[in-house]
């Protein structure tokens, strides 16, 4: 019997002819790999991109966003586990070729595709096939991903990547496998070669009761970051809500998200978000003169207070992002 060993992720799944990959997208037929999502997305909506979340990436633009079935990781917190665990051929899709995909994107005058949902390194071939075609229309591309993918596989998509929300789950080995199937290591190493292609990254944190709420792992994230990214890299802690198969947790104290801010920001980050809360840690302030730059509700933007390229209007400080 032929196997094949997929190469694309840190779980180097050896598939017999005839099965299937971990991430159900992927098929040994007669010795060879296929992708069997590819030109089959199963969602694709208009969403601001301060749902992503992306709060220093061009704010209060529209970016049509695309998924396909299927996820190298199961985490029994999803929240679109009903695509992201489903096999493709179970899930309902539309019929899409890149160009269909920019066609679209166009259509609808967005000037940015976020690839979102489950995870486009699921669907890597689609997603970079799709992003190397909106390079050439000067559309951006938007990777939300767990960050769980092999380095040169990962170098050749972040080349045609303008931004990253990077789900930074656990700071724990052992909680990582537990919930995610997943390991630490390979997701710091993602965030790593983000920063060292200057790729803009922000980072999100789910606060799950019981699971990750240790104040003395979420102070050693935050140093992590800090020494390796920059203390002016984003950060969202963001509110956990009963689902999947962790409908037996509690959500996320406020109490708790708000401590977590604290902590980022006596480590010394400059740039700390609360998410999933409704009017509460949304807004941007100059970490030089503490004035507001950017006042959110949801995903609206009520006042911006950034001059071109980012600047704050009050006292001219360079805020990191990118901006119009």
């Amino acid at each position: 019997m032929t196997t094949v060993q997929c190469q694309l992720c840190p779980k180097g799944c050896i598939i017999p002819k005839g099965q299937r990959g971990d991430c159900r997208a992927r098929v040994n037929l007669d010795g060879k790999l296929l992708t069997i999502t590819y030109g089959y997305p199963c969602a694709i909506h208009i969403d601001p991109i301060e749902k992503k979340p992306l709060y220093h990436f061009y704010p209060g633009s529209p970016i049509l966003s695309l998924a396909c079935a299927g996820c190298n990781l199961h985490c029994k917190n999803c929240q679109n586990w009903e695509i992201s665990q489903a096999n493709p051929e179970d899930t309902p899709a539309f019929k899409l070729q890149p160009s269909d995909i920019i066609n679209l994107t166009l259509r609808e005058n967005c000037n940015m595709i976020a690839y979102t949902y489950t995870d486009p390194f699921a669907f890597y071939e689609y997603t970079l096939d799709i992003s190397i075609l909106a390079k050439k229309y000067n559309l951006k591309n938007v990777l939300v991903t767990a960050g769980y993918l092999n380095k040169e596989p990962l170098k050749r998509l972040l080349e045609v990547t303008d931004a990253l929300h990077i789900d930074l789950k656990f700071f724990d080995e052992q909680m990582y496998r537990k919930v995610t199937t997943a390991s630490l290591a390979p997701v710091l190493d993602t965030i790593l070669l983000a920063k060292k292609m200057d790729v803009w990254f922000e980072i999100i944190h789910l606060i799950i009761p019981t699971l990750n709420d240790d104040f003395s792992l979420i102070k050693e994230m935050c140093i992590w970051i800090k020494e390796n990214t920059g203390e002016d890299t984003p950060i969202h802690f963001s509110r956990f809500y009963p689902q999947y198969l962790l409908k037996n947790l509690p959500p996320t104290p406020i109490e708790t998200l708000r401590r977590a801010v604290d902590i980022a920001k006596e480590v010394g980050l400059n740039y700390v978000y609360i998410g999933n809360v409704w009017g509460e840690g949304e807004d941007t302030y100059c970490p030089a003169d503490g004035k507001l730059l950017i006042k959110r509700i949801g995903y609206s933007i009520k006042e911006y207070n950034l001059e071109k390229e980012g600047r704050c209007k009050f006292c001219g400080r360079q805020i990191p992002g990118r901006w119009y």
